[in-house]
């Protein structure tokens, strides 16, 4: 069987069978009972950012591909980024997974250059990834200087945030500073390889991609400083909608509280469990009883966010089967 025609197999089978996994994990009990709480504003709010940060997402995508002067649409990035998030679902670790298949549909379906969808992908992988770290290690620093900030060792969660957030820093800067090392490196790697088709333009593609990326951070930071606005809107949006969910439920709710339930769950995200299935019920518990709330108020917000996982997990494959079709 050709690779490509079993690619769609290999893609929906995990999908449908981890769809399923969250379906069966939901307490549909508890479930009915959250959303009887719901008001209709609140359901309209919820649903309102939800779209609101697709859509932002997939905006701040859009701005830096027309930095690099590549011919593609707000709507076909938010498609493929959603079909993108779907694959990243179904693979050890929520974060990353769908990439390849991404760059691979900006190449045939939106027909950019190869160099071109690496550096439109990539740059929007940093700036989430970097952004990302950056408000974990704000949340960490507010909750150390919360008078609760005391009771868990956030010292140390710290620390790890920085040194990553340092290495991708450098890691950044590195690639804009040095890309001859890079391409060296890359060089020596394709060495055996030199005389596929595909790889025998690799330093070409390579200093096209340099010379894009140092222009864009020289000549285009109006763009930069608008993609990075629109990341902050995105995060926005997570933060009022968990202070949404969490206000559901009939309990105290103050900033501390608040940071602790954030950061349990960004951090439950970092560990490679396909959709964060275990890790973060297990974050959320430990919040919850670290806070001394209610168990089955808990349970009550990781049937509401499974809910809104899944019915993401089922848009993102509509998306997927579609740009599989119209390959």
């Amino acid at each position: 069987m050709n690779w490509f025609k079993a690619l769609p197999i290999l893609l929906w089978l995990p999908a449908l069978l981890l769809a399923g996994t969250v379906f069966s994990q939901l307490p549909l009990g508890v479930v009915t009972r959250s959303i009887a709480t719901l008001s209709i504003s609140q359901w309209l709010a919820w649903i309102a950012l939800n779209l609101a940060i697709i859509f932002l997402a997939a905006q701040r995508w859009w701005v830096l591909s027309d930095l690099l002067n590549l011919p593609v649409g707000v709507g076909q990035l938010l498609m493929i980024r959603q079909a993108g998030q779907a694959v990243s679902f179904i693979t050890p670790g929520p974060q990353f997974g769908g990439e390849p298949l991404q760059i691979f549909w900006l190449y045939k379906r939106c027909h950019l250059p190869l160099y071109g969808a690496l550096l439109s992908l990539g740059l929007d992988r940093f700036y989430e990834v970097w952004i990302n770290f950056s408000i974990l290690v704000l949340a960490v620093l507010m909750l150390l200087a919360s008078p609760g900030g005391a009771v868990a060792n956030w010292r140390e969660t710290l620390l790890s945030l920085i040194a990553i957030l340092l290495i991708l820093s450098l890691f950044g800067w590195f690639i804009l500073k040095q890309p001859e090392r890079i391409l060296a490196w890359l060089t020596r790697l394709a060495r055996r390889w030199q005389h596929h088709p595909r790889l025998q333009n690799i330093e070409t593609y390579w200093q096209r991609l340099g010379s894009d990326l140092k222009d864009a951070v020289t000549a285009g930071k109006p763009a930069l400083c608008k993609a990075f606005i629109f990341s902050l809107c995105g995060w926005a949006g997570l933060l009022l909608e968990l202070w949404l969910l969490l206000g559901v439920f009939d309990f105290t709710l103050d900033l501390s509280a608040f940071l602790v339930v954030l950061v349990a769950m960004r951090l439950s995200f970092l560990l490679p469990l396909p959709g964060g299935v275990g890790s973060l019920e297990a974050a959320l518990f430990w919040a919850f009883s670290y806070l001394s709330w209610p168990a089955e108020a808990a349970v009550g917000l990781i049937a509401l966010m499974r809910l809104r996982d899944a019915v993401m997990l089922i848009g993102g494959l509509g998306c997927l089967r579609l740009l599989q079709a119209s390959r």
